[in-house]
């Protein structure tokens, strides 16, 4: 491993909708000595008899790595480390490999990315979204900072590659143009799953009021006016812009997207279309009237809550979890406040949403890779493996049996450890302590931890509305810039991407007028923009070609 090697500051090279997940790489033969053990046809991935002779788990327990990684704030509500939950000890237990996690301080995470490659003295493994990496994972590989996987993933990691030789559309997902593997992935395995975001409106409201759910712009503002009216909403409809951002909430209506999408196989950039003019206008509308946050440029995570629990705002953006659940779950003292999902909103009646906040399969937003300086490859393959078998699957996603969850009818069924915390904990917090499956890691996500984690009929009622949209039709594959490309990319979209959030919140408040929008356009083509979009639809064909 070469040290003192350049930091790179990570860019996003595109918007891709929603955080989380992934996994790095193993291999090998890998069998369970769990085999009775109960799980669902769809996500048995065990290997085979074959296999299963040459390699069992645990290990001999005299392995020790070092795996670096965030800290997920649901973690973090209630242990100091990953290492001091039920799930880490219970992972140990069944794989046989003691692991040393190795958390950066939040809100530094990047800072101390760049430290560590700079540094030279790198972990045995890595949890980071290595997609987003600079000149992206091949580059990352070329830089001697992680393995190449393939070979590992042929010697050592049996479960992923029986699911990925059964699942080819995933496979594609998850290598580079080049054809490396670089990282063990995230997987939902069910398209129920890739949907967890999306409007929030304050039900009572709309029943106290008399009013139909709305559907179209027009009836959304019919709506907002009622609540600032009649509901005293100072902020009718509050969102913080990175919400808006992700689910593209309004945009979809006027027939764009945030960031980079395709249109019947072109890459078009939606903060330069014209419907994305349409979509200043509304919102410079609505601000103006005050049906808009007058704070939602600056707004913090804490106000924004705040907004949709103590009256001040009648429509939000939220998750299925720590939105609709953890708010109603607050609000238990008060009987008549109720939530539910609305659908993305449309111009004119019987219209699909043309997007929505949806994941892909393999959710981009960490994974996890092995790194150069790993001594003991195997062992961390193995490790890492873990999630995709049987057993594996059943811990990352349920915890430990007749503990955190137990089967009911061959199905298994969170206890109320998690479903009931003693400890007045809420779902996700106890899901976190037992459980990967909230948040992200190395393993396929069974479509039963959705049925057992969302309790409420609103939530489950959120998941239909939000899925009703072309979303699939416009979201781009993992696309992989060459790592030319992508330091090309990165000196265009860095500018590009201040630029386009400066202009949008100054044309939404009003400070920029909206009669300078084909400047505004012209601007960013002067920044690179055509250029950018060159080497994502060559990318996009790249990636058709895999």
């Amino acid at each position: 491993m070469k040290k003192g090697k350049k930091i790179y500051n990570i860019v996003a090279i595109m918007m891709v909708t929603m955080m989380i997940l992934a996994a790095c790489g193993g291999g090998g033969k890998v069998s369970t000595n769990e085999s009775d053990s109960k799980t669902t046809p769809s996500t048995n991935n065990d290997t085979s008899k074959d296999e299963k002779e040459d390699f069992s788990y645990p290990m001999d327990g005299s392995v020790t790595l070092t795996w670096w990684l965030q800290l997920n704030p649901n973690v973090s509500a209630t242990s100091a480390s990953l290492g001091d939950t039920p799930f880490a000890a219970e992972l140990q237990k069944q794989t046989g490999v003691e692991v040393e996690y190795i958390h950066p301080a939040q809100g530094s995470e990047d800072e101390a990315f760049n430290l560590l490659l700079a540094s030279g003295e790198l972990p045995d493994i890595i949890e980071r979204p290595w997609y987003n990496f600079p000149g992206g994972p091949d580059k990352a590989i070329q830089d001697e900072y992680i393995i190449p996987l393939n070979d590992v993933i042929d010697q050592y990691a049996p479960n992923l590659k029986a699911y990925l030789e059964k699942e080819p559309e995933v496979e594609k997902m998850i290598k580079t143009d080049n054809g490396d593997f670089y990282a063990f992935p995230f997987i939902r395995s069910e398209d129920k799953l890739r949907v967890f975001f999306g409007p929030v409106v304050r039900q009572d409201w709309l029943d106290d009021l008399g009013l139909t759910t709305p559907e179209t712009i027009a009836e959304w503002e019919e709506v907002l006016k009622a609540f600032r009216d009649k509901k005293g909403a100072e902020a009718a409809f509050s969102a913080r812009p990175a919400h808006i951002t992700l689910s593209s909430i309004f945009m979809g209506a006027y027939g764009v997207q945030s960031g980079f999408y395709q249109d019947n196989g072109k890459v078009k950039y939606g903060f330069i279309e014209s419907g994305y003019k349409d979509y200043l206008t509304l919102l410079n509308k609505w601000y103006s009237e005050g049906l808009i946050d007058k704070n939602f440029a600056t707004m913090d995570q804490k106000a924004y809550e705040a907004n949709i629990l103590n009256g001040r705002a009648g429509i939000t953006l939220g998750y299925l979890g720590s939105g609709i659940g953890a708010w109603t779950s607050a609000k238990a003292d008060d009987p008549s406040y109720k939530l539910a999902g609305l659908k993305y909103p449309v111009v004119n009646k019987g219209e699909t949403p043309m997007t929505g906040q949806k994941s892909l399969t393999y959710e981009t937003g960490n994974a996890t890779a092995i790194t150069t300086s790993c001594k003991n490859v195997e062992a961390a393959a193995r490790l890492l493996d873990y999630g995709y078998g049987e057993a594996g699957m059943n811990l990352y996603n349920f915890g430990i049996e007749g503990k955190s969850f137990t089967f009911v009818n061959g199905v298994p069924t969170y206890t109320d450890l998690i479903l009931k915390n003693p400890d007045g904990l809420s779902i996700a917090h106890a899901m976190s302590k037992y459980i990967r499956a909230n948040y992200n890691g190395p393993m396929i996500q069974s479509g039963y931890y959705a049925d057992g984690y969302f309790q409420l009929d609103s939530q489950l009622e959120a998941i239909q509305m939000w899925q009703d949209t072309n979303a699939d039709k416009h979201i781009l594959p993992t696309i992989t810039p060459t790592p030319e490309e992508s330091a090309e990319m990165a000196g265009i979209m860095n500018d590009i991407a201040t630029y386009q959030e400066e202009m949008m919140l100054k044309f939404i408040m009003g400070v920029e007028p909206l009669d300078k929008f084909e400047e505004y356009v012209a601007e960013i083509k002067k920044m690179g923009i055509d250029r950018a979009l060159e080497i994502n639809q060559a990318a996009f064909e790249r990636y058709d070609n895999r």
